[in-house]
């Protein structure tokens, strides 16, 4: 049996819209990209939604965004040691420099009680990160940044249809990002999502996207070979106006389309991947509690599900990357838990010294992660959960 990491959805819907785009030569950013927003923010609960290219842009407009309120390049935003390197490289391309803070273990999140009033006094933003979808603790991120006057921008990359107090993903901070990789619930193949609640916000990362065009509408008409009555308005063309410094980060009809059918199938994938997530989480800790750690869902939570996290323990007689072969020589794929970026990244290591993150370097160096995605099922599960028992049998054995 083969266990792929992730999975790729196109639905005949998806299918149907590709061919309208391509059918038409109508394949830049248009009518299924907004179609995509207005349902993704209709999803997360928000206002606005803005598809861009990546997740990693998503971050990096929606902190972008900031210098609009006043932010100076070179100002500080806290982020977690341990996350994906996409979280800190789009801190650094939006022109600010990061402040790591260690995570919990409990739930692989940035650890505000890590944050100190120096931190947050110097910081003009906090980037907590949902981690293989578990939520990061909201309330007292929240907190910290009302009483700090920092902007929370959630990087919901892998948490598409989680919840923190009955509150989504995405909706909880100023601005929440999205990605739309191949792997995650909803997936463009690849592109990106900003939500918001402020239609303020969305014109100046609508600009953001297209080079800091003065050009800001939700959706263009010209791009329907209609003339645009604002386009001369004041006497310049605001097409070719610039208001910001910007990227180019606009995704395409074909990417939307792809999005789109993921959304008409929403429900029926996040059921499948939860279903998934719980069934393995409960067979790890009960039969392998001694060696490995995994997340458990809270009553005050809903885990939208990227993948299943597994912490080899200390003292277990093995390594990460030992179970790791044994499980890809087994046609199971894995991916380690990403690493401490503070002090394992090349870009970023010579300010902090080994140690100084400890729950972060520990699972950085002790934890994995497999898919649980809706193309696997029970079977798979069990497979994985026998493949995991035959080597710990065989490791004890030694």
């Amino acid at each position: 049996m083969r266990v792929p990491f992730g999975t790729m959805t196109i639905t005949e819907s998806a299918r149907i819209r590709m061919r309208d785009s391509t059918e038409n030569a109508r394949i830049s950013c248009g009518k299924y990209v907004r179609e995509l927003e207005t349902r993704f923010a209709k999803l997360v609960g928000v206002e606005e939604a803005i598809a861009v290219s990546s997740g990693t842009d998503a971050v990096t407009l929606a902190l972008a965004s900031l210098y609009d309120k006043g932010a100076k390049r070179g100002d500080a935003v806290i982020v977690p040691a341990l996350t994906f390197p996409a979280t800190v490289h789009a801190v650094v391309h939006a022109g600010f420099q990061p402040i790591f803070v260690d995570i919990e273990r409990q739930t692989l999140c940035i650890d505000p009680e890590l944050i100190s009033d120096s931190m947050a006094r110097q910081a003009i933003a906090i980037v907590p990160v949902h981690l293989m979808g578990k939520m990061a603790p909201m309330a007292d991120i929240t907190y910290l940044a009302m009483k700090f006057g920092m902007d929370v921008i959630e990087d919901a990359a892998e948490a598409h249809g989680g919840m923190f107090l009955k509150k989504n993903a995405g909706s909880m901070g100023n601005l929440g990002c999205f990605s739309l990789y191949i792997a995650h619930i909803v997936s463009s193949g690849e592109g990106g999502m900003i939500t918001t609640h402020s239609k303020e916000v969305a014109d100046i990362l609508r600009s953001l996207r297209n080079h800091g065009q003065a050009c800001s509408c939700a959706d263009c008409i010209m791009k329907y070979g209609k003339r645009c009555e604002k386009r001369f308005a004041d006497g310049g063309d605001r097409r070719f106006e610039f208001h910001r410094i910007g990227y180019s980060s606009k995704m395409n009809e074909l990417e939307a389309a792809i999005g789109c059918g993921n959304l008409d199938v929403f429900d029926g994938t996040l059921a499948k991947r939860r279903t998934n997530m719980f069934y393995a989480t409960e067979k790890i800790r009960a039969q392998f509690g001694e060696f490995l750690w995994t997340i458990r869902e809270e009553s005050y939570e809903q885990v939208g599900p990227h993948a299943v996290p597994i912490v080899v323990k200390g003292d277990a007689p093995f390594t990460r990357f030992e179970l790791m072969r044994f499980m890809e020589e087994h046609d199971i794929e894995t991916r380690t838990m990403f690493d401490c970026i503070p002090t394992t990244h090349k870009g970023f290591v010579g300010k902090h010294r080994p140690g100084d993150f400890p729950v972060a370097e520990f699972i950085g160096r002790q934890g994995l992660h497999f898919g649980c995605h809706q193309d696997l099922n029970q079977e798979h599960m069990d497979y994985v959960i026998d493949v995991i028992a035959e080597f710990i049998n065989q490791k004890e054995g030694e």
